[in-house]
């Protein structure tokens, strides 16, 4: 039997269909409805509600009326007097969370330390990734003692105590070892290895030998042999300091509780027992008896927070005691930082006594001019250490001190502390701690006054480009004062342009570009681009600093959101070839182009713009190689997509094409992106069709013929094999639409001829799944289009159908699985649809109407090779 013979019993037997009374009949009943009837959305007014008690039992009647309705009224309107239990439920909810957040506000107000403050462990990284050395340590190890060990049970108190005291001063009569020349990591190996043996003396009950090895690391902050090393020391002993106080404390806390009950968090000492008291203060006694000064303060300081066990002003009473025992501490550099470690601890235990805090930065403004003394100036020439760098490693101290001081202090504070700094000379490096530790706003409002002081310093200590720089960075939070902004600028750069030194320079001119973008005109903008350009090009001095340029780079794209201005700044694009380095370059060029999209509200047919973000795209394009990472494929792929749906040409659909064709040469190797431009190209067929409302001149018509050549041209190039299948009958969609209909035809085959090489898994998400399901999918919205595919007039009736039942047929399916069959009952929908009189869809302008569904009025010559297959 024909297929002609297949046809005409479908016609015989296909009932006939009217699509529109099918579609009349199957619609909602549509009810008028007068106004002022019930509709189930209006609301239910209770008017009256009667409640009354029966018995015991608390039951409720109620009767109520519903104003403008004659429907029953709400059951749960009428129990509680109008209002359901879920309404007083919420209602309820709500005074709950109110009353919660006022408590919260109120707690919140009465806590002195908020997220806010910056804590000490946000310090240690960076202090141990500066301070290093490349010269030789020591270090004392504890040796343990096997003295104490043979004490019987029935041994007396007081021996036991002799006992523990001799082992005390074991560690001072030799029961030590010296390691000489560790390297800083192998020093640093060293340190963790005493935590541990700290850590591990404590879980075995061996109390005193954990206090030894407390000791021990307290005594190496007194030794200051390796200047340079010091901040770095005193992070790492420290971390000890922090460990034993907290064992300490813990220790006493489980000493507290009662009948297994916890102490409160707020508790007094009238709720600890005597037994926790008294071994509290026996802790106490022992670190007293240690002879050193060092080593007596940092203990004692680590264990301040049990004075909350001893009394209520415990802690109150051992600050200023603290204070005035690091008077006693000689070198200045080991008395700062004994400071910073007691206002870091000071902050932890009790942020509200300020004045001690106050008081302890005062006393080190005292005696600050020891800096200078004979004993430290000779330790230096020892040492071989410059001025200068010696004044950076006190840095992290004074820094710390201030910046707990400022916290949350008034305006007053700040004018005080510079009063302070013009009595020492105005010191550079307490100027630059001032700046570092105040709120922005109140050190913008006084700018020209830092400046006048930064003037005044003495560079040969701390040079006055790091305080411009620490200016910078506040300016660049805060405003300052309008009329004082172009002054400040200026000032500024005389002595950042003067800077020789290509890593000092461009540190400053980094932070001083923020500024410049803020309070000023691309101008301005344009001259600090061409300084940094002139600074930083002489011997390649950028290659060392790529992540300096890069931040510059982004504070001025964050600051310009008018592309056409930024790129008409004329520096930008040769400050832009300084990135030599092809993965900065694409970091940069990605940093770009993430800003347009974010920014750019409108499309844009910008010459200028184009141009350059056309080239910044085909950098990013170029970067990608085999070795490339699919997830950074993506993502270039998805920026460089996103600058293309921004181009637009309006109108002048040429020109938008010649644009796609240009963008198809430069991004062939991204996959996603030949996907966005045949879709591009597919629209601009359709916005062609739009603006001539379907009736093509023989220029649009040639127009549109050229869209289409694009995209047959283009698909071919893809890998992934179902990509291909849906643009071909995507683009042979819109190619039928504008009524070129052997392309269409050639779409149509070429989608046809592809079904054969379709893989029977594929991979999805890493994962490898049966593609039966997919093509299951494309062969029904395929069948869908080919009820208003004319027939070609050389090949016959259902030429495209036949073809694709063949490779149906000979396609090897899955055992066990239905989706041949399922295909086999699309392929009977869509012949008994074209059996039809009128279609159940159409094609507007399609020259093959329902009244002759196969044959082609106009037929014309293929442009594109035929298939094989049919």
């Amino acid at each position: 039997m024909t297929v002609h013979v297949k046809m005409a019993a479908i016609q015989w037997h296909s009932r006939e269909r009217d699509y529109s009374e099918e579609l009349e009949s199957c619609s909602l009943e549509k009810i008028p409805v007068e106004f002022g009837d019930y509709h189930p959305l209006k609301t239910i007014t209770v008017t009256e509600s009667k409640t009354k008690k029966l018995g015991r039992k608390e039951s409720t009647s109620s009767t109520s009326s519903s104003c403008s309705s004659n429907s029953v009224a709400d059951p749960l309107s009428s129990v509680l007097d109008g209002t359901d239990p879920l309404s007083l439920f919420a209602a309820t909810a709500e005074t709950v969370a109110a009353t919660t957040e006022v408590s919260r506000k109120k707690r919140d107000q009465e806590e002195y330390i908020g997220s806010d403050f910056e804590p000490w462990s946000s310090k240690r990284g960076e202090i141990l990734a500066r301070y290093t050395t490349t010269e030789k340590l020591s270090i004392n190890l504890f040796m343990g003692s096997d003295r104490g060990k043979t004490t019987t049970p029935g041994s007396a108190v007081s021996e036991k105590v002799r006992t523990r005291l001799e082992e005390l001063d074991d560690l001072e009569e030799g029961s030590q070892k010296e390691l000489l020349n560790l390297t800083q990591q192998d020093y640093i190996s060293r340190i963790e290895e005493l935590n541990q043996s700290l850590k591990d003396a404590w879980a075995s009950d061996q109390k005193v030998k954990a206090l030894k090895i407390v000791i021990q690391c307290s005594k190496l902050l007194s030794d200051t042999s390796v200047i340079k090393f010091y901040p770095s020391k005193f992070v790492l002993i420290t971390d000890i300091l922090d460990t034993f106080g907290k064992l300490v404390y813990e220790r006493i806390l489980s000493m507290c509780m009662d009948n297994k009950t916890a102490l409160p968090a707020n508790f007094t000492p009238d709720n600890v027992n005597d037994t926790a008291k008294e071994t509290c203060l026996n802790w106490f006694y022992k670190i007293a008896s240690i002879r050193e000064l060092v080593p007596r303060f940092y203990v004692e300081a680590a264990i301040l927070k049990c004075n909350k066990y001893l009394s209520k002003t415990g802690i109150s009473e051992s600050l200023p005691r603290l204070t005035s025992m690091i008077k006693g501490i000689g070198d200045p550099l080991v008395s700062v930082y004994a400071r910073a470690y007691l206002c870091r601890v000071g902050m932890e235990v009790a942020p509200h006594i300020k004045e001690n805090l106050n008081q302890n930065f005062f006393d080190f403004l005292l005696t600050f001019k020891q800096i200078h003394s004979d004993t430290v100036q000779n330790q230096l020439a020892v040492q071989a250490v410059e001025i200068p760098i010696y004044l950076t490693l006190y840095s992290p101290a004074i820094d710390w001190m201030l910046r707990c001081i400022a916290y949350r202090a008034p305006d007053s504070l700040l004018t005080e502390m510079m009063e302070r700094c013009k009595k020492l000379g105005n010191n550079a490096l307490l100027l630059n701690s001032v700046m570092s530790a105040f709120r922005a706003e109140f050190i913008a409002a006084r700018s020209m006054s830092f400046i006048g002081m930064i003037k005044e310093c003495d560079e040969a200590g701390f040079p006055k480009h790091l305080l411009f720089r620490s200016l910078g960075l506040n300016l660049a939070l805060a405003d300052p004062p309008e009329n004082d902004r172009l002054q400040i600028l200026n000032e500024a750069w005389k002595v950042i342009t003067k800077l020789k030194v290509p890593e000092d320079y461009i540190n400053c001119a980094e932070v001083w570009v923020e500024y410049t973008c803020r309070h000023f005109t691309k101008r301005e903008v344009n001259t600090i681009l061409a300084d940094v350009i002139k600074h930083m090009t002489p011997d390649r001095a950028f290659e060392e600093a790529y992540p300096q340029l890069q931040s510059v780079i982004t504070k001025v794209i964050a600051h310009f959101h008018d592309f056409s201005v930024l790129f008409s700044v004329e520096k930008f694009l040769p400050f832009m070839d300084m990135f030599q380095k092809e993965s900065v370059r694409v970091e940069v060029c990605k940093c770009i182009m993430e800003a347009f999209i974010k920014h750019q509200q409108e499309v844009t047919k910008d010459p200028v713009i184009l141009n350059a973000l056309l080239h910044v795209c085909k950098t990013m394009h170029d970067s990608v190689n085999a070795l490339s990472l699919e997830d950074e494929k993506r993502t270039l792929a998805h920026l460089i997509n996103g600058f293309i749906r921004l181009v637009s040409f309006g109108r002048d659909f040429e020109q938008q094409l010649s644009f796609y064709v240009e963008a198809r040469a430069l991004f062939c190797n991204l996959e996603p992106v030949l996907v966005q431009l045949i879709h591009s190209v597919n629209l601009l067929a359709m916005e062609t069709k739009k603006v001539m409302k379907g009736n093509h001149s023989r220029k649009t018509a040639s127009f549109v013929r050229a869209c289409v050549a694009f995209c047959f041209i283009t698909i071919p190039s893809l890998t992934s094999i179902f990509t291909r299948l849906n643009l071909y009958l995507h683009s042979g969609q819109v190619a039928l639409a504008n009524q070129c209909l052997s392309q269409a035809d050639a779409f149509f085959r070429a989608a046809v001829s592809l079904v054969p090489e379709v893989p029977k898994t594929i991979n999805i998400d890493g994962k490898m799944r049966s593609s039966e399901a997919f093509l299951l999918e494309f062969l029904s919205n395929l069948f869908s289009t080919l009820l208003v595919v004319p027939d070609h007039p050389e090949q016959g009736v259902l030429f495209l159908v036949r073809g694709l039942l063949n490779v149906i047929e000979n396609y090897t399916w899955e055992d066990n699985s239905d989706d041949k069959v399922r295909i086999y009952t699309s392929v009977l929908h869509l012949l008994a649809a074209l059996s039809q009189e009128s279609y159940l869809y159409h094609i507007d302008k399609d020259i093959g109407a329902p009244e002759s569904p196969w044959k082609r009025k106009d037929p014309e010559a293929s442009e594109f090779p035929r298939s094989a297959l049919f």
